[in-house]
């Protein structure tokens, strides 16, 4: 079994029980909508407590659910650059205004990295 096909099989229960991400982070807590919709997704690690919970909302299996714990192959977009529109602009935002975050970041908090991965998002 595949994250990918993971991905595809919540995807289908989403449709079919015609959920909402914001009622699926509530059923499945533990962290934010952004941070539930990217493990969904395939881009986020979930705990225990939370694979669980996904599994018997989305009627997965044992290794299913195993798999949602694991640590994804982040940011495995299928194709670079992405030919998504919406998707394609936040590749296009980066582009243009990488340097300047780098700049920016770099005078205030010294040369380093800031991380893409455990930050707080809204929306």
């Amino acid at each position: 079994m595949k994250r990918a096909e993971v991905t595809e099989k919540i995807l289908t229960a989403k449709r079919l029980k015609e959920l909402t991400w914001d009622e699926i982070a509530k059923k499945i807590g533990g962290a934010s909508k952004i941070v539930v919709t990217a493990a969904c997704m395939g881009q986020m690690k979930m705990t225990k407590e939370q694979a669980t919970k996904a599994g018997k909302l989305f009627g997965l299996g044992k290794e299913e659910v195993l798999l949602l714990q694991e640590v994804p192959y982040r940011g495995s977009l299928p194709q670079i650059p992405p030919t998504d529109p919406l998707i394609y602009r936040f590749y296009e935002l980066v582009q243009v205004y990488g340097t300047t975050w780098k700049e920016l970041i770099q005078e205030e908090f010294g040369d380093g990295i800031m991380s893409a991965i455990d930050f707080d998002m809204t929306m």
